[in-house]
């Protein structure tokens, strides 16, 4: 039992966000979603969540859904998700033509 709690509480916040990055999309039991921003300032992430303390956010829409609204969520990434599409490499810059 103290392993699983141990193991819960040394988990970094990029860890639990898994690969959630804007333009990523992934999909688990609960639908297919597409990564619309991702928070990581903790008082805005916690106004979002409606939570005293939270770490990040990562603002979804359900694509499975047509009339999908943007939504946040604080759930850890687990096995139970899975990347569809994963999001574009902006850390290469491409001038416009």
């Amino acid at each position: 039992m103290h392993s699983i709690a141990f193991h819960q509480t040394c988990l970094s916040g990029r860890d639990e966000i898994g690969p959630r990055r804007p333009g990523a999309i992934y999909q688990n039991t609960d639908g297919r979603f597409e990564v619309l921003a991702l928070v990581t300032n903790p008082a805005d992430a916690a106004q979002l969540l409606r939570r005293t303390a939270a770490r990040w956010a990562v603002i979804v829409r359900d694509t499975l859904r047509p009339d999908g609204q943007p939504f946040a969520v604080g759930t850890v990434w687990t096995d139970s998700d899975y990347l569809i599409r994963p999001a574009p490499d902006t850390s290469v810059y491409v001038p416009a033509a």
